[in-house]
């Protein structure tokens, strides 16, 4: 399979079609291998505009939505990015591309293992995978310019928006119930968290983001 061809196409219909057009960004997602943090039977498979099902009830993130995500936080050269649920590592390679420092924390310790080296191997220098629970974020390196989940949640809690810079931007797909979801920002000014849909979309739940009845921030 001709991979540089499929990522092509994949930036011309998927992502320049739908009006993302940050030069960092395409360029990230034009010259990032995807194929590369899929195990090598899926690989055919990285360039679906779909989420793919890596089993264990984790997913990589479909390529648009997290190009909307990641262009919603506008990441600048100087952001320390803080990115919860990348199994893979491919989240946190694009994000790398554009931050100055990305923290990828993991929860479970195969995945983690795995991202660490498909990242090493593409020497993502300014980089580091950590592993621990999603729904903790990683407060030892905080505060974050940016936080972006790669995958989605069922609320957005103030524990983490507390582990945002002022200023800091928090970036997820937001679902309530299961298939309707919204592309969220949360934005941090003082001890108040604006919060702004900038897209529909749904992506599946990371471990430990269900819902919980009645509690909506």
């Amino acid at each position: 399979m001709d991979y540089a061809r499929a990522r092509a196409n994949m930036v011309e219909s998927q992502i320049r079609t739908n009006r993302i057009l940050d030069p960092g960004l395409v360029r990230a997602l034009s010259e990032i291998p995807r194929e590369h943090f899929l195990p090598k039977a899926m690989r055919s498979f990285a360039y679906l505009d779909e989420d793919l099902e890596l089993g264990g009830g984790r997913f990589l993130i479909e390529p648009l939505v997290l190009a909307r995500l990641v262009a919603a936080v506008e990441i600048a050269p100087t952001d320390v990015v803080l990115c919860i649920g990348d199994a893979t590592g491919y989240v946190t390679a694009v994000t790398a591309r554009l931050a100055q420092t990305v923290v990828s924390l993991e929860c479970d310790g195969e995945w983690a293992t795995r991202a660490g080296n498909a990242l090493g191997e593409l020497k993502v220098d300014n980089a580091a995978v950590v592993q621990g629970p999603l729904d903790q974020g990683y407060p030892a390196q905080a505060p974050y310019q940016v936080i972006l989940f790669a995958g989605g949640i069922g609320e957005v809690s103030p524990n983490l928006c507390r582990q945002l810079a002022e200023g800091g931007r928090l970036g997820a797909v937001v679902s309530h119930r299961e298939g309707v979801g919204k592309g969220t920002v949360v934005t941090r000014v003082g001890d108040t968290f604006g919060r702004t849909v900038v897209f529909d979309g749904a992506t599946p739940l990371l471990p430990g983001f269900r819902p919980k009845p009645g509690f909506i921030f």
